[in-house]
């Protein structure tokens, strides 16, 4: 190969053509000879091997991310479209501000209270403000950072449809900074401190066996506990509820429009579950794997149960259906088994049209896109599903009953700290900047009363003036 380079550059010269060329060339052709010329050990084959590996997690964590952060399109569409219309530019604010405000609260407090090095609790300020935020994953660096900020934004925007319609969009602004600069970073280092390499020490949970690969609990039932508690200190939206306490249907715009941000969610899941391995090997077909069989499973069984019970295919109950198998599947998509990821997401689709049900007309909490039943009921399912699917089920050591109950306890825990957590701040932010619209405002709608923009210019009967 070298004989080949120096005759192709002597010969270039020869030609006088490309001077430049073939002088690049020669040189090349030097540098391959000096470094023929020493001895390749097995440990510098290792230690490059290792480079390139490095350099593979992050290029694959780094695409994961961005399809994580997809999903806020996604989001996006799916609130939107179950919603009116007169709240669609108001519910895309939302999505766009929840994530930006999110993402500066991530870098000041955020990512070092969940991932700095504290104790079993509580990380500590070691990276406040960002500072040498990239050694808090050895190998991953930043890319780690905007790995976990993306999380952090999937938990905030949850709520964002269950408080749909009648929230005052500088409240929802000051949930936005309080759930990623606090709420969300402590439990999460609860179950998540030593992802880190280490450097944020090990959480409680985690250290009790708890396990949540990508955050069934952690991050979607973390937010959906928050939107129960704003949707219950808001109240339910004007005309939902007739005077006997029976709940009227309040059709959302455009279905079509969440029909895109389910297959966007779909999609955007892909890097939400594989890209929590944060690594390029074998295990990321397995779990994308996994993760699309709950998702089918649970759009299927969804249509199933509206069809009998409902005596309609109803598409919203599909819809649904799809994110709940895809939320319950999130915590275990790394070790259950095939038929279990099939099960678990199968009966998430179920439960999920149980669930709507329920809390709409028993619970009477208005709830516009079913969040809290998709990202809470189907989430904390999901945790506890993993007990009895798991791989390891039949080996020695691994006990159904034991992990079943350990399972348990962090989904209890979960669910104190955020529905705690989300009633204080909430009627905090009821009785100081103001959480809901005047009845005026609600019924004009919140893309004009609090915007003062139309999604639908020209289509709708109401105006701006």
């Amino acid at each position: 190969m070298m004989r080949r380079i120096f005759i192709l550059a002597s010969f270039l010269a020869l030609l006088g053509v490309g001077g430049a060329v073939a002088d690049e060339a020669v040189a090349v052709a030097e540098t391959v000879a000096e470094a023929a010329a020493v001895p390749v050990t097995a440990e510098d084959a290792v230690a490059a091997a290792e480079a390139v590996q490095i350099n593979l997690n992050i290029v694959f964590t780094a695409v994961a991310a961005f399809l994580v952060f997809f999903m806020q399109a996604g989001f996006a569409m799916v609130e939107s479209g179950f919603t009116r219309a007169k709240n669609a530019c108001n519910i895309m604010m939302k999505n766009l501000m929840d994530f930006s405000v999110g993402s500066i609260m991530w870098l000041l407090i955020g990512f070092t209270l969940m991932f700095g090095a504290g104790n079993g609790f509580i990380g500590n300020l070691a990276f406040f403000g960002g500072s040498a935020a990239d050694t808090a994953s050895v190998d991953l660096g930043w890319t780690f950072w905007i790995f976990q900020c993306v999380f952090a934004g999937t938990a905030a925007t949850i709520v964002s449809g269950a408080m749909a319609g009648r929230t005052k969009f500088s409240g929802y602004l000051a949930y936005s900074a309080v759930i990623c600069a606090f709420i969300y970073p402590i439990s999460g280092h609860w179950a998540w401190a030593s992802l880190a390499d280490g450097a944020g020490g090990e959480g409680w949970l985690e250290s009790a066996g708890f396990l949540d690969f990508a955050g069934s609990t952690v991050v979607h039932s973390c937010g959906a506990w928050l939107a129960l508690a704003g949707a219950i200190t808001l109240g339910p939206r004007k005309g939902k509820y007739l005077p006997n306490g029976k709940p009227r249907a309040i059709l959302g715009h455009n279905i079509p429009l969440a029909a895109l941000g389910v297959f966007i969610l779909w999609f955007g899941w892909f890097g939400f579950n594989p890209g929590s391995e944060t690594a390029g090997n074998a295990s990321i077909g397995y779990i994308a794997v996994t993760t699309n069989l709950a998702a089918a499973a649970g759009a299927i069984t969804a249509m199933l149960a509206s069809w009998i019970f409902g005596r309609k295919p109803d598409v919203t109950m599909a819809l649904n259906g799809v994110l709940a198998g895809l939320v319950a599947i999130t915590a275990g998509c790394d070790c259950v088994t095939v038929w279990g990821a099939v099960a678990i997401g199968g009966i998430a689709g179920v439960l999920v049209y149980l669930s709507v049900l329920f809390i709409d007309t028993v619970l009477k909490i208005d709830d516009p896109v079913g969040a809290v039943s998709v990202h809470g009921v189907c989430g904390a399912f999901g945790t506890l599903a993993l007990a009895f699917f798991h791989q390891d089920i039949g080996t020695e050591g691994y006990s159904v009953i034991g992990q079943f109950l350990i399972q348990l306890k962090g989904v209890a825990v979960m669910f104190v700290w955020a529905f705690g957590c989300g009633m204080i701040l909430f009627n905090v932010i009821k009785r100081t900047v103001g959480l809901r619209v005047s009845e005026e405002e609600e019924l004009r709608g919140l893309d004009i009363s609090e915007h003062g923009n139309e999604a639908y210019s020209g289509f709708q009967i109401f105006t701006a003036q």
